[in-house]
């Protein structure tokens, strides 16, 4: 043991010693061993070398591909989520699950190209796309015992309405399978354990009286050795960590609690029982959306924040979980990278320090309340390179308010679409309003049932509160723009907020939530279909359109339906509404804003439509 703590000594300082000329965008240490790594850096006359360091004998060496070190371990199998056959078949052999498929519709998307590549003539090709309110297919268990050859029935009242049934798996003592029930709607999610007598019940009965997040906010483990398993919730109000004692089907405790939020597990040590997880809103008076790397134990004992500089936050721990690789930055801050001790986060040495690009004009981070006057919104400001505080500028925001993540940056980046547009002569902004992911559940839910309101509200007040500290803002001249969800959005400012925003540019918009993708829409606009649905479509709505507007759509978009762009453009032409509109042939998702020439026409269009930077005295 004293040896093996005396190589980690050796190893850290070696590395320390190398790594401490080292100026790299990222430090990682790639762990060969519980002694040995390797790591990158800049070669003498150019390019990078790999420098090998072994603690038992306090030597470092170049290295390359023919060493047995350089490529560091081989990376393990991604972990399974359940429902693979090998996990239908009992353990001991005796029972089976069998799946019994029941179709749902079938809706096809009919997609014409007209430039194809491999001929003259255009081509169709049709699509699967079920869209809300559709019957979504799924598996229903039967349970066949093998050595009678005998089907056992199965009482299936606790999952009869699935959106899906998932994650299969067997108990260790082959006495029951267990699988997850998510209710058509979102409102339901039940564990269930099946018997091999055919009993169902219920591990974990969970409801919510608007949506259960599951394509980012689902976490299950099976303890079995304890009988317990872990669980993700957000009943709390924001979205934490549960054990669950299997055998009662009752919480035993909360493992995480207070007001922030889990956003992912990272690992589960059942010897120790404790878990580690990234969580956001963990540390006051930072970003509520950089993300920290935590430990907590089963019993909720034992919290703590393991990483601490003022950013977001990337780890990579030691094969041996004794160590990890802390690198953070924030838009504004280059990476820094430190090794830091597991088991209470003490810094052991800093890595190094990324000088940043050159010439890079980083965007200035804002926040200011919401449309409750209380709410802290967040967002980046980017102006051109030769800003000229005289001048007052026009805005343009680029918008994209998809309920399933937040979507500013918040990591160093030396890029953006934002800087090309802005050296135009615009202030452009990037929000996350109300109804995006990432904060309290009250913070999330204004986006059920209520896709239309994008956090518009909240946008407007932190563009007045912006404006208000930089009168470099011109709020009489504001223009958006998106593509899918954020084409949709994008539109939906010039319908709802008309007077505030004067310049919208929607490509490949999703423009009513009953011609897009079943499962995004339905997730958060809920299901059976209802009014609301057509209610807040800007088909239904495009009479109330104000301002300027471009259309984009590629025609052989299979993400969203390109018919919802053009039945956006029957209710233009029917309301007799001015617009612009541009059709990218052979173009799929996104090919409007994404693509050279739909990028450069978003610009003018702006510059049309917005003008020019003027002095801030000009008619006075």
């Amino acid at each position: 043991m004293i040896s093996r703590l005396m190589g980690q000594a050796v190893l850290v300082w070696a590395v320390w010693m190398c790594a401490a000329t080292v100026q790299a965008r990222e430090i990682t240490l790639n762990w060969v061993s519980g002694t040995r790594a390797w790591f990158e850096r800049p070669r003498q006359g150019g390019g990078v070398e790999r420098v090998g360091v072994d603690a038992e004998t306090g030597t470092m060496r170049v290295i390359d591909a023919q060493d047995p070190d350089y490529a560091g371990p081989s990376k393990p199998p991604a972990p399974r989520h359940g429902g693979g056959r090998d996990a239908l078949m009992a353990p001991n052999g005796r029972f089976r699950i069998h799946l019994h498929h029941v179709p749902g519709d079938s809706r096809k998307v009919t997609l014409i190209n007209s430039v194809p590549k491999d001929g003259f003539q255009p081509s169709v090709r049709q699509i699967d796309y079920l869209k809300p309110g559709d019957a979504v297919p799924y598996d229903l268990p039967m349970l066949v015992d093998t050595a009678s050859k005998r089907r056992q029935p199965i009482d299936s009242a606790l999952f009869a309405n699935p959106w899906s049934l998932d994650r299969w798996s067997w108990k260790k003592d082959s006495s029951a399978f267990r699988f997850v029930y998510n209710q058509r709607g979102h409102q339901v999610m039940r564990v269930i354990e099946v018997s091999t007598n055919g009993v169902a019940r219920a591990l974990v009965d969970e409801m919510c009286p608007t949506f259960f997040c599951y394509s980012s906010k689902f976490f299950l483990k099976f303890l079995d050795a304890t009988d317990e398993l872990l669980w993700m919730s957000e009943r709390s109000g924001w979205n934490h960590l549960y054990l669950y004692d299997t055998r009662t089907g009752k919480v035993k405790n909360a493992v995480t609690s207070g007001e922030w939020v889990v956003k992912s597990v990272e690992s589960v040590d059942e010897a120790a029982r404790a878990v580690y997880f990234k969580a956001v809103g963990v540390v006051q008076g930072q970003d509520p959306y950089y993300e920290h790397y935590c430990v907590a134990k089963f019993d909720g004992s034992g919290f703590r924040v393991l990483t601490e500089g003022d950013g977001t936050h990337k780890v990579k721990p030691s094969p041996d979980g004794r160590y990890f690789v802390d690198t953070w930055s924030r838009v504004d801050l280059p990476p820094v990278s430190e090794l830091r001790r597991r088991d209470d986060g003490t810094l052991v040495c800093e890595l190094g320090r990324d000088p940043g690009a050159a010439g890079w004009r980083p965007p200035e981070r804002f926040h200011a309340p919401g449309r409750d006057g209380v709410t802290e919104i967040y967002g980046l400001i980017w102006r051109p390179k030769d800003f000229d505080p005289a001048l007052r500028y026009p805005v343009v925001e680029d918008i994209y308010a998809g309920p399933h993540d937040a979507h500013v940056p918040k990591a160093y980046i030396t890029g953006s679409r934002c800087v090309d547009l802005a050296n135009r002569g615009f202030i452009v902004v990037q929000i996350d309003g109300m109804g995006t992911n990432w904060r309290s559940k009250r913070f999330h839910d204004v986006a059920w049932k209520n896709i239309a309101d994008a956090g518009l509200p909240d946008r407007i007040a932190w563009l007045r509160a912006a404006a208000e500290r930089y009168p470099q803002m011109d709020l009489s001249r504001v223009g958006i723009y998106g593509g899918s969800a954020g084409g949709q959005s994008a539109m939906g400012a010039l319908l709802w907020y008309g007077d505030f925003y004067k310049a919208a540019v929607a490509d490949c918009g999703c423009h009513d939530n009953c011609m897009d993708k079943i499962w995004w829409n339905e997730q958060w606009m809920g299901w059976p279909v209802g009014p609301h649905y057509r209610e807040q479509s800007n088909i239904t709505q495009a009479h109330r359109l104000r301002g300027e507007l471009l259309l984009m759509v590629g025609e052989v978009d299979d993400n969203v339906d390109p018919s919802s762009t053009y039945k956006v453009v029957d209710a233009l032409i029917k309301a007799d509404k001015d617009f612009e509109l541009l059709v990218i042939p052979g173009g799929g998702h996104c090919a409007g804003s994404v693509g050279p020439y739909g990028w450069r026409r978003l610009k003018d269009f702006f510059v049309r439509k917005l003008g020019k930077p003027v002095r801030r005295d000009a008619g006075r």
